[in-house]
């Protein structure tokens, strides 16, 4: 959990964990079950075909496996029926959520969101083209569970909801994929107040723009709201960086902040 998130890049200077990506992998894994990708009591796919999904070697998944039952998080079973299981649904702490985004890089933060504006709204575009005319989705339900979720792993999971439909209705399954990774990765700090201070009916507002696009097959207004909705998220995630630089004494200077606002 102490180690960077969003990107995997720690800053110049900062160590790196031993073993390649085995916390990385270790923390995507924890957060798809956090997010509902994966439930609790469902197996896991085979190590090999996780491994590749991740573009890892086994031994290295195994690592991060190892990881996750220490925490509790899965438990192996032998047998003919046995497998790695989820056993815990994590959500990360305020603090631990502190920790990886004061260790991660402005360059490694601007990639991650140069990444998921493009898959963002690539997705949005193409739901919008490949929506039915006078189809009503479900996004707007999504919407709304966003908005009145009651605490922060609620509403993470429902915001992720509604970004996964929007990948869904892209009929693409890389583009899904990718913002399943995406969303696991940046979900839970856009939701803790110890991190950024996102607003529920803001999100809400611009969800239900990108909704209304979608649905009336404005593939160019509705690929340009999902753009614009990721740098918003951008520069909460950005100012909460800055904020937490401040209360540790490591704010950067005015002018090394150029170019990533």
């Amino acid at each position: 959990m102490q180690q960077p998130l969003l990107g995997q890049t720690p800053s110049r200077g900062e160590s790196t964990p031993a073993g390649p990506n085995v916390g990385g992998i270790a923390q995507r894994i924890a957060s798809a079950i956090s997010m509902g990708m994966l439930s609790v009591g469902e197996r896991l796919p085979p190590e090999a075909e996780l491994a590749s999904q991740f573009g890892i070697a086994v031994a290295t998944l195994r690592k991060a496996l190892a990881t996750l039952r220490a925490q509790g998080v899965v438990e192996t079973r032998r047998g003919r029926n046995g497998g790695t299981f989820v056993v815990q649904a994590p959500f990360p702490s305020s603090e631990a959520l502190q920790a990886s985004l004061h260790a991660t890089s402005l360059v490694a933060l601007r990639d991650f969101f140069d990444e998921h504006a493009a898959v963002s709204g690539m997705a949005a575009r193409l739901a919008a083209e490949r929506t039915e005319p006078g189809r009503r989705t479900r996004l707007a339900e999504f919407a709304f569970q966003a908005r009145e979720a009651r605490n922060a792993r609620e509403r993470s999971m429902a915001d992720s909801r509604f970004h996964f439909e929007v990948a869904v209705l892209s009929h693409s399954q890389r583009l899904l994929a990718a913002e399943q990774r995406l969303q696991s990765e940046l979900s839970p700090f856009l939701w803790c107040e110890g991190v950024c201070h996102a607003s529920a009916q803001l999100a809400f507002t611009e969800h239900l723009a990108i909704t209304t696009a979608i649905e009336q097959q404005r593939a160019e207004e509705a690929q340009q709201l999902a753009v614009d909705h990721v740098r918003g998220n951008m520069r909460l995630i950005i100012d909460g960086k800055i904020a937490l630089g401040r209360v540790r004494g490591t704010t950067r200077p005015a002018g090394a902040l150029e170019g990533f606002r």
